[in-house]
């Protein structure tokens, strides 16, 4: 350009207005103006402070115990700024931070995690001192619930790496607004963040989780030591927001395919830190009456934060409550059959007399009577001719019989794998369907009366009951050669698996994948569906509803077999004693003795003798009650177990051998109940 000044082009002078405008405005020399920046080159005194390694250096390089105020302005200016930190931890691989979508967060999360953690030193506590105060006076307060645009949200997902916010000391100050920050986000800003977590490796999100699972019981364990009502209101609320934090990232989890396994948001500690009985009625009444003001918040809004054994008092809880309702009205009918003959009187409990010779068609007849209303009432069972009355210890040996006789493989009904010593339907069987529903309704009244049972059944049982569609591991588990068989055809290539296999079919145009997927589906699915069919509406019949669908498949299955858990010592060190005994009476240590010297079949045989079961609650062997009280007679005389009370009468034994002796030969003769 030669002249001087900027020429506009002659065509733009012709108009008079636009002329005197650009004489007036914009008639300036060029010459001596300062040039355009080129933001082509980095300048860095204007960029914004990061977090980085070579600020970190300089923080921690100084003495220590010394920050100067320099260092202090610049934590201070990076830990109050989102804008500061949403500026560091950028992949710089491949420039991946410029591919920052919804989809993306264009963060290294690896890198975030190293960084915070350099952060940690402890020759200056004043640099986290300095973060901390920083974060909660001026970081998180700002945060916005509609952030401008989605690099604004990588906040989100970075700061729970920084170690302020895992401390139980900022969990009021930091954690828990920062909670708050995340829930009132807006619906597509919290839609961008799900989307990040969703892509996190499980490391990355398992963190986030155990900050707030742990808030949670910090939270809870503050109503133990005592709390103003003046103070329940935001209590609740905290709560509330810790709770509904791990809500939005369960639901990422599941929609994910479960980046970390669904047991990793159970919080052991609830049962013991809250009345979980007493939660659920309020929880109850919450979906009767709704959610009103200052009701306190309940924990079963959020039931996947529960394990096996609080899931299980939540079913009996629920079970309790529906006994009572149909002894209720059971008690209401009989009231008002004093005064309407026309209407008849009830038994308030489900009542089985039955023979020990006929004991499955005994009990076909009087289910076959019973309504609905019948399998919620408390069970009853009475072996005829025999005296003892029905405190839990006749019902746990009659279900212990039945299912003896109708699963036994001689009846055709369910086939025997000898491989897995496990049994499924048999689709040859040529019993009627209805056995299949009884066989069904007398499991679900065994979880509904907490009562165990021996069922040999695999794991897809369970899932079938859960509405879970079973896979190839299940068919190994139930068959294992031939599942291991299914599991190589697909590891093979497909050209390869005739020859292979010395397959005389043709797979046509199904692939391996597809015929594997069939064969399970018509094993587990197909073949057996009318028996199955009826066994699970005689289940659901009792023991259906909204609690059953909290569990897991394999807690199912411990709740309604128990486990094998057997923690022997524990359970000594749980019984209880009587009379003149004690744990150190010299009968009651040779007792121990001879017991933990006895092979594990023997002690599960006693089991069995004392309690009607040779497995444990699912809750474990400190719920498993024992009592050992002195009984007459001498050495001539056998231990007589009360199976109702988990009672062991004991003689005062003075000989190890003879108490040896006379234990084995009780346990080996047992069955049967009488009086004694």
């Amino acid at each position: 350009m030669n002249s001087s000044y900027y020429q506009p082009p002659e065509l733009f002078l012709r108009c008079p207005v636009r002329a005197y405008l650009y004489t007036e405005y914009f008639a300036f020399p060029f010459k001596n103006s300062i040039p355009p920046d080129d933001f082509r080159l980095p300048n860095p005194s204007k960029h914004i402070l990061t977090l980085n390694d070579a600020i970190i250096q300089k923080w921690i390089s100084y003495p220590p115990g010394r920050i100067p105020s320099e260092a202090t302005n610049e934590i201070d200016t990076v830990f109050s700024s989102a804008g500061c930190l949403n500026g560091s931890f950028l992949a710089l691989s491949n420039d991946d931070h410029y591919k920052t979508s919804s989809k993306f967060s264009g963060i290294d999360m690896n890198a975030a995690r190293l960084l915070f953690h350099r952060l940690i030193h402890s020759d200056h506590p004043r640099i986290l001192q300095q973060i901390t105060a920083s974060m909660e006076k001026n970081l998180i307060p700002r945060l916005s619930h509609s952030p401008p645009d989605v690099e604004a949200l990588r906040i989100y997902v970075t700061l729970p790496e920084c170690p302020p916010m895992n401390d139980v000391n900022n969990y009021i100050t930091l954690a828990i607004p920062f909670g708050m920050a995340i829930v009132k986000l807006e619906k597509v800003p919290l839609k961008v963040l799900e989307n990040w977590w969703a892509t996190f490796e499980p490391a990355f999100f398992q963190k986030v989780v155990e900050l707030y699972k742990d808030v949670v019981v910090f939270l809870l364990r503050l109503t133990k030591v005592g709390m103003a009502n003046s103070e329940r209101r935001t209590w609740n609320n905290f709560l509330k927001t810790a709770l509904e934090v791990l809500a939005i990232l369960h639901r990422v989890n599941e929609k994910s395919g479960q980046i970390i396994q669904y047991d990793k948001f159970y919080i052991h500690e609830v049962q013991d830190l809250i009345d979980i009985r007493n939660d659920y009625v309020n929880w109850i009444q919450h979906q009767v009456f709704g959610v009103l003001p200052d009701m306190p918040i309940t924990i079963c809004t959020y039931p996947f934060v529960f394990d096996a054994q609080a899931k299980t008092t939540l079913l009996q809880t629920d079970a309790i409550l529906q006994m009572q309702l149909a002894v209720d009205q059971a008690h209401r009918q009989n009231f008002s059959s004093f005064f309407m003959p026309v209407v008849d009187t009830v038994n308030p409990c489900l009542v089985l007399i039955v023979r020990r010779g006929h004991i499955v068609e005994d009990t076909v007849e009087v289910l076959r009577k019973s309504k609905n209303v019948d399998f919620k009432k408390p069970l009853k069972v009475i072996f005829v001719g025999e005296e003892a009355v029905d405190a839990g210890g006749v019902r746990k040996e009659f279900f212990l019989l039945i299912m003896r006789d109708l699963l036994d493989p001689k009846y055709g009904m369910f086939r025997y794998y000898e491989e897995s010593r496990l049994i499924w339907f048999s689709f040859q069987t040529f019993e009627e369907i209805d056995l299949f529903h009884l066989i069904g309704v007398v499991c679900g009244l065994a979880i509904y009366n907490f009562t165990i049972v021996d069922l040999h059944f695999p794991l897809a049982l369970y899932k079938k009951l859960l509405k879970q569609k079973p896979t190839l591991d299940d068919l190994k588990e139930l068959m294992p050669i031939v599942g291991r068989s299914m599991q190589q055809l697909l590891d093979y290539p497909e050209e390869a698996v005739e020859d292979i296999f010395s397959l005389n079919f043709t797979l046509g145009q199904i692939v391996e994948q597809e015929f594997v997927d069939a064969y399970v589906d018509y094993v587990f699915n197909k073949s057996i569906a009318p028996l199955f069919d009826g066994f699970y509406e005689g289940f659901h019949k009792v023991c259906g509803g909204k609690v059953l669908q909290l569990f897991q498949p394999n807690e199912l299955q411990a709740m309604v077999i128990g486990n094998a858990n057997y923690d022997w010592k524990e359970w000594e060190k749980n019984t209880e004693y009587r009379g003149e005994y004690w744990a150190e009476h010299p009968t009651i240590k040779l007792f121990w003795e001879v017991f933990h010297e006895l092979p594990l079949e023997k002690k599960k045989r006693f089991l069995l003798f004392l309690t009607g079961s040779d497995r444990i609650p699912i809750i474990g062997m400190k719920s498993l009650k024992f009592i050992i009280q002195p009984t007459g007679g001498g050495d001539e005389y056998l231990p007589v177990a009360h199976t109702c009370f988990n009672l062991l009468d004991l003689p005062k034994y003075t000989d190890k051998e003879t108490l040896r002796t006379k234990l084995v030969k009780a346990i080996d003769h047992y069955e049967g109940f009488s009086l004694v």
